[in-house]
């Protein structure tokens, strides 16, 4: 077997130089962009139209001669980079989509996507029945000529769009979703009709058979995402959180997915980007995804290789191949014929099929008139396939570039007119609210458990607490026993029974050993948000506070911990008052946090602040400003709260008192581990209250 040829020196010395100057230059566009009000990827794709034939390298071709592919393994070179870049964006793009948003939304979408395809199909059709027969590929064929131009002029450009919403802060607006959700469906049914384009034009005529074939691939595309590829996304999640630890290990199951499910989706002949997308989409609905991997994975697409695909778009552009006067007229009459066909048949759908107001419909067919780097890929098929003239490819490449750099202006245009609705208002502000909670960061939970007779005690509060995170957060617990070998099989029969009283994601783990502390603390390093452990009663040994296992895995935990104290009094337990003492430190706020994600909707939530009696006058306007600041936080939430300010000699004598008075049914107190001892050291008033406590105590440590 002959081993593959290599790119020559030259080759990928241009190469290394091309990605440098095309990366530094779309970032400082970009930042210039951004600086001057616009989206960055319209610097982007500036920085590649001012180095390629338009300018630069036309203007001195010694330039051109480093920064241009001059050969066909160079062009090839830079296109594998460029692919990287659009996968990555649209991984990004599908881990932002909220599918229960589009779902709510999908009337809205279709009509958008109705009316998107079919009037610039129609306007495309009708240009290209009038083309001029000298640019045509061949003049013998110009129904294939017609059908093509109408398909391309039909498509939008998602990674365009996607990227301008994410430069708009509109990713997760309602607008912003269901233009996605749009896009799609008309780039699936455009990348439908192309293929039934090239079949005509690779044959005489398509077939029922090759038209079936064409519309079954989608069909199989989407049953074996939302099948397959679900479990897939699921398993594979699972086994490198689980088994395969290591770091990065969740961003590297994320990329191997995204170009595996791309290869499917170019298999199937509908463009590696939208396997990508679908990957995105899948991994986006997992909450205990690592937010470290999406972040990474946000940083190298945003910042690296999106900036690299858009400047090899403007690249691409060659402004000198069409000043000829005639094809400087049809260029501009396949942009306007371009962008009249997007913006009024997306308006017609969005205004008169969907209901929605002037501006707003306005605003669907702004941002999805950009064509971007897919349509200067359909005229690179067409020109291939023998469609396009080198002339018309020229002309189609000029508009694609032209009207993404008209979307962004456009967009913000109308929706500088739109006014929000006061649902989503409230919605965006409470997601933004929820994202700043201390237990929004919790994703995974470990629970070490020790084997006892009955499922009950601690393991009750510690199955509610789990259970409420897991309906708010989405979180997954794994309850974890180390048992020794002799009680192997016990071990696992209890957990068994235990993971019903938890979520339905939890997981089990029996890891026996002789040294349950390294074990539980070696398990915990494995990308865990929240370890928490369970103590009936408090340790009465000199040295000790919940007793030495307790203790050493809340003093070494590497990740924040909770400790619950106390059993309840029936097995059924549901905290109905929550008591929180705060004193306006980020730990109390922690606590307070926790508090409003455990309160279900009967419950009832107290925050006290505690004045000693000697400071009154100094303390005052400092409790009255926590109090405050308590109520803006559960309003925010959505949570309702009674604030108490109380004016006491003691701290813990005053909140006891509290406790007992108003029938509290857990505390909720947040803390931080204290250095300087060889104890597990939480603070005297923590300790004494989870020692003197008339109910459960929840002990928050950050």
């Amino acid at each position: 077997m002959d081993t593959f040829g290599a790119a020559s020196h030259n080759e990928v010395l241009q190469l290394v130089i091309q990605i440098g100057v095309l990366l530094a230059s779309a970032r400082i566009l970009g930042a210039v962009a951004r600086r001057l009000g616009q989206p960055s990827v319209i610097g982007e794709i500036l920085a590649g139209i001012l180095l390629g034939p338009s300018m630069l390298s036309g203007w001195v071709p010694a330039v051109g001669e480093w920064v241009l592919p001059q050969t066909e393994v160079q062009g090839h070179l830079l296109e594998v980079v460029a692919l990287i870049g659009v996968m990555f964006l649209m991984v990004v793009t599908g881990l932002e989509t909220d599918l229960g948003l589009i779902r709510r939304r999908i009337r809205v979408a279709s009509g958008v996507a109705l009316g998107g395809l079919i009037v610039p199909f129609a306007t495309g059709a009708l240009l290209g029945a009038n083309i001029p027969r000298d640019l045509l590929g061949d003049p013998s064929r110009r129904p294939v000529f017609v059908l093509f131009i109408a398909t391309a002029l039909s498509i939008s450009a998602i990674p365009v769009l996607a990227k301008v919403l994410i430069d708009l802060g509109l990713m997760r607006r309602e607008i912003g979703q269901t233009m996605l959700a749009a896009g799609m469906i008309d780039d699936i049914t455009g990348w439908t009709l192309l293929g039934l384009v090239t079949a005509l034009a690779s044959a005489d005529a398509a077939s029922p058979v090759t038209v079936l074939g064409t519309v079954g691939t989608v069909v199989i595309f989407v049953a074996v995402s939302a099948t397959v590829g679900a479990w897939l996304t699921r398993r594979g999640l699972l086994l490198v959180q689980g088994l395969l630890r290591g770091e990065g290990m969740a961003l590297t199951l994320i990329v191997v997915t995204a170009f595996a499910w791309g290869a499917l989706s170019q298999w199937l002949h509908l463009e590696p980007l939208i396997g990508a997308f679908a990957i995105g989409i899948l991994f986006g609905r997992f909450p205990t995804l690592p937010a470290d991997a999406a972040a990474t994975l946000e940083t190298m697409a945003l910042h690296v290789f999106a900036p690299i695909f858009f400047a090899v778009a403007g690249l691409k552009v060659d402004i000198g191949a069409v000043l000829e006067p005639r094809l400087l007229g049809l260029a501009l009459l396949v942009i306007a014929v371009a962008t009249f066909g997007k913006v009024a048949g997306a308006y017609v759908g969005a205004r008169f099929l969907s209901g929605q107001d002037h501006w707003y419909a306005l605003a669907f067919g702004a941002g999805l008139n950009a064509r971007g780097a897919l349509e200067i890929l359909i005229a690179s098929i067409g020109l291939s396939l023998g469609i396009l003239s080198v002339e018309m490819f020229s002309i189609i490449v000029v508009m694609a570039v032209v009207t993404s750099l008209m979307a962004p202006f456009g967009l913000r245009y109308c929706l500088a007119r739109v006014v929000p609705a006061a649902d989503e208002e409230h919605r965006i502000a409470k997601e933004r609210a929820l994202r700043s909670t201390f237990t929004a960061g919790i994703r995974r939970i470990l629970v070490p458990v020790r084997p006892r007779s009955d499922v009950a005690g601690t393991q009750v509060i510690e199955a509610f607490i789990s259970r409420r995170l897991a309906e708010a957060h989405g979180a997954a617990t794994t309850l974890i026993a180390v048992p020794t070998d002799s009680t192997k099989g016990l071990a696992t029969e209890y957990l068994s029974r235990l993971r019903a009283l938890f979520t339905g994601d939890a997981t089990t783990k029996v890891i026996p050993s002789d040294k349950p502390r390294e074990v539980i603390l070696r398990e915990a390093e494995h990308g865990y948000d929240l370890l928490m452990v369970g103590t009936a009663t408090m340790s009465t040994e000199r040295g000790t506070l919940f007793g030495p296992l307790v203790d050493e895995i809340v003093r070494y935990a590497p990740c924040p911990t909770i400790v619950v104290r106390g059993e309840p009094v029936v097995d059924a337990w549901r905290p109905r008052r929550i008591l929180v003492p705060t004193n306006g430190t980020p730990s109390s706020r922690r606590a307070l946090d926790l508090a409003f994600t455990l309160a279900e909707d009967d419950a009832q939530v107290e925050a006290i602040h505690v004045i000693p009696a000697a400071a009154v006058t100094t303390y005052r306007d400092f409790a009255t400003d926590i109090t405050s600041e308590i109520r803006a936080v559960a309003t925010s939430l959505e949570h309702d709260v009674a604030t108490r300010v109380i004016e006491a000699s003691g701290v813990e004598e005053a909140v006891l008192a509290e406790a007992e008075t108003w029938g509290a049914d857990l505390i909720v107190l947040g803390t931080g581990v204290r250095a300087g001892s060889n104890r597990l050291y939480l603070g005297p008033s923590v300790e004494h209250l989870a020692r003197n406590a008339p109910c459960p105590v929840v002990i928050v440590n950050g």
